[in-house]
């Protein structure tokens, strides 16, 4: 593996001596926005992110009038506190990433300074934050407007419908239970659907943190908002609850869980805000489909197979199919679901791709 080091030279010039076959991972340093004077600096790709953010923003403030409900943060849960969580999970991968660069530099030419200042620039540092508050806007758009989901009229009935038409009359989650159990396969799949909330907190600040340039990191950002901008016109396409909520006796064998009281809860917030959206607390967390546990893994399986990294991806997948297994298994989605948050990654990867254009300067 060949380290390249910016220099005052062209891009082009500076990447060179990368093999054409060789995948780039995380230690290869190609910084086009941290060059010399005589590397072009084009953001382009960052008004993109910004216009993206402000176009959601207004479609959010629109629907905000037209249903009457104003936007609301509570607990900190949708923006205030997924923000701060990414600030300090970002100030842990900054420094895992420089003490890494540090120790693959040779022992006799080690400088915590000069690692620090060849890799995190206070442009660097600036686009870094940048970033993650606009991936954190449009999630908290994107919350608000699955909460005002809610006030369309749910079409199970036709989902449920489908979901037994191509299992020959059956339903996938009791032919799940049948095969795989309904005791350790339960909690088994219960801890790999609970363990989704650590992808989405972390992958994005990874991605943007361990890419070789900041533009190769957005491409994962701006894919993963475009995850959430899609999977909310897909909950205004097709709003549903889900399987648990609307055939729950093909459920009734499975244990008592932390899932089980989440369904409970989650039934309650939507009753609640339907009899008074504008209450402070009033907020609904349901909406199935597209499924965005399946969406948001798929674009992380994706994006690793896109930076080349082959193992990673691979072994994503295998995670992305449990995690598809476990939300029929749970009721949380139709089998269409999953496979429209599949389109929606794959669609999200492309829309990122194009935006951000990497292989400019």
């Amino acid at each position: 593996m060949h380290e390249v080091r910016p220099g005052p030279g062209p891009y082009h010039s500076q990447v060179a001596s990368i093999p054409a076959n060789e995948p780039a991972t995380v230690v290869d340093v190609a910084e086009p926005e941290l060059g010399g004077p005589s590397v072009p600096r084009r953001y382009g790709y960052l008004a993109g992110v910004w216009l993206t953010v402000l176009a959601f923003g207004i479609v959010a403030v629109l629907w905000s009038r037209h249903v009457g409900v104003g936007f609301k943060d509570p607990g900190g849960r949708m923006f205030s506190g997924k923000i701060t969580a990414s600030l300090s999970g970002l100030v842990v991968a900054l420094v895992a990433d420089a003490a890494w660069r540090w120790w693959r530099t040779p022992r006799g030419e080690r400088s915590v300074r000069r690692t620090l200042e060849d890799r995190w620039s206070a442009e660097r540092l600036l686009l870094l934050v940048s970033g993650l508050a606009a991936y954190h806007f449009v999630y908290f758009f994107y919350r608000n407007l699955k909460s005002w989901d809610s006030f369309n009229t749910p079409r199970d009935d036709w989902l449920l419908r489908a979901d037994r038409n191509l299992f020959g009359g059956h339903s996938p989650a009791v032919l799940l239970h049948d095969l795989l159990g309904t005791h350790t396969a339960a909690y088994v799949l219960e801890d790999i659907y609970r363990s989704f909330t650590y992808l989405t907190a972390s992958s994005v600040v990874i991605a943007l943190v361990f890419s070789r340039n900041i533009r190769r990191g957005y491409v994962f950002l701006v894919a993963a908002m475009w995850t959430w901008i899609l999977g909310t016109a897909s909950y205004y396409l097709i709003p549903s609850l889900g399987p648990f909520a609307s055939a729950p006796d093909e459920f009734s064998r499975l244990p008592h869980t932390a899932i089980t009281d989440t369904w409970a809860e989650y039934l309650s917030q939507r009753q609640d805000f339907l009899a008074d959206p504008t209450a402070p607390t009033s907020f609904v967390s349901i909406s199935a489909f597209a499924s965005l546990h399946t969406g948001f893994t798929a674009l992380v399986c994706f994006m690793a197979f896109y930076y080349g990294h082959k193992w990673l991806g691979s072994a994503v997948a295998v995670y992305l199919v449990a995690i598809m297994v476990s939300t029929i298994y749970w009721g949380w989605h139709f089998t269409l679901d999953d496979v429209a948050g599949l389109l929606v990654a794959a669609v999200a990867v492309a829309i990122g791709h194009v935006m951000v254009r990497p292989g400019r300067t």
